[in-house]
């Protein structure tokens, strides 16, 4: 029998399950709420069905009945039961488990929430065009984050990573955490195609212009530190890492950032950044700290 990968994401009011194949090839999504199936490849919805369909029956899942105006595919409405047959309900848990989000969770979800907005019409036409919109802006943006996801991977055994941490109720969020014997990062994906990048210290140029991008990386390696901290009961520190991707008119780093509290990196060498630094915590204490990352009350 296949195993499926599905994993539950949950956040700016949406729920959803995310399928992929044993290969981790991403299928689409289930909106719990409202039963509809979502795949960016339209043939990809028979197996998204059955990998769904596989799911729910095996952890009886309830999903939501749906408006009869909305079509949605047989095997998910054959998955709707009577009041009479619905499982008891067992109280959430106290956390989270942040654990199993998919990279670029948050992102892709901004991102739908603004072509629900624009319209399907005016979304297609400013793809057409190349219009520059905040739903193409999230888009972008996801993708780096599952493209960094990607070198993240060949960390290893000794290493966790954890995607798409909402921080705080502002709607904020971590791209990445990673936790291994080289120590504790956060990562913020930069998708920047067709650009050129300059690095001189904490100065960060994108095509002659300053961002704050090591200020903010900075920001967010100093909040994730605090946070981890507080919950693991010892000092967790916390280096912020700027993975780099796209920049095809060219990437300069003449200067790292001054302290050595942020580092920039290409895409491509993110994992071999963090593999090359000198053991500085215990499997013991990686495992620690993980245990207190992947719970969303840490992160509140």
């Amino acid at each position: 029998m296949t195993e499926w990968i599905v994993r539950r994401w949950a956040r700016y009011g949406h729920e959803r399950l995310y399928a992929e194949t044993p290969r981790g090839t991403s299928l689409g999504y289930l909106d719990v709420k409202t039963g509809r199936l979502h795949s960016e490849e339209p043939s990809n919805l028979p197996l998204l069905e059955k990998a769904i369909g596989d799911h729910v029956a095996t952890n009886q899942v309830t999903v939501r009945a749906v408006p009869a105006a909305i079509p949605t595919p047989a095997p998910v409405v054959s998955l709707m039961t009577t009041p009479a047959e619905q499982p008891h309900e067992i109280a959430p848990p106290a956390w989270e488990d942040l654990s199993a989000t998919p990279p670029g969770a948050a992102a892709r979800a901004r991102a739908e929430a603004e072509r629900e907005e624009q319209g399907w019409l005016r979304h297609g036409l400013a793809r057409v065009v190349g219009a520059r919109t905040d739903e193409r802006a999230w888009r972008i943006g996801a993708d780096g984050e599952q493209a960094v996801a990607a070198q993240l991977a060949k960390l290893g055994l000794n290493w966790h990573v954890i995607h798409a941490i909402p921080v705080g109720e502002r709607g904020s969020d971590i791209d990445h955490i990673v936790m291994g014997p080289g120590g504790v990062f956060t990562v913020n994906a930069k998708h920047l195609p067709d650009a050129s990048v300059w690095v001189g210290g904490d100065a960060f140029l994108v095509n002659g212009r300053r961002v704050p991008y090591v200020r903010n990386s900075r920001h967010e390696a100093d909040r994730a530190s605090r946070l981890l901290t507080r919950q693991a009961g010892f000092p967790v520190d916390v280096v912020g890492v700027l993975a780099v991707m796209g920049a095809r008119k060219g990437f300069m780093v003449k200067k790292q950032p001054e302290d050595g509290r942020v580092v920039v990196v290409k895409r491509r060498r993110v994992s071999q950044e963090m593999l090359a630094r000198p053991a500085r915590l215990s499997l013991r204490e990686v495992d620690a700290i993980f245990q207190v990352a992947k719970r969303s009350t840490t992160w509140c």
